[in-house]
């Protein structure tokens, strides 16, 4: 399994399936995370947290937690 996580910097994933429970699910669909969407990894923190992506035409940081719940191809 392949997670966003895993995307190196300027790399595309599709997004495959979400995993999580809840509240942080929901959070991550709110923020146009779904199945089905093309994100781009534009930068990493020198610490590996966050992570920058653009997602729908936007700009979003997201936390490496949140990262290994989004399975991607």
């Amino acid at each position: 399994m392949k997670t966003l996580r895993d995307v190196k910097v300027n790399e595309t994933a599709v997004v495959k399936r979400l995993h999580g429970e809840g509240p942080t699910k929901r959070r991550i669909m709110d923020m146009g995370i779904t199945k089905g969407v093309e994100l781009l990894v534009r930068k990493v923190a020198p610490l590996g947290d966050p992570i920058e992506l653009n997602v729908r035409g936007y700009e979003l940081s997201i936390r490496k937690a949140d990262a290994e719940m989004i399975e991607v191809e």
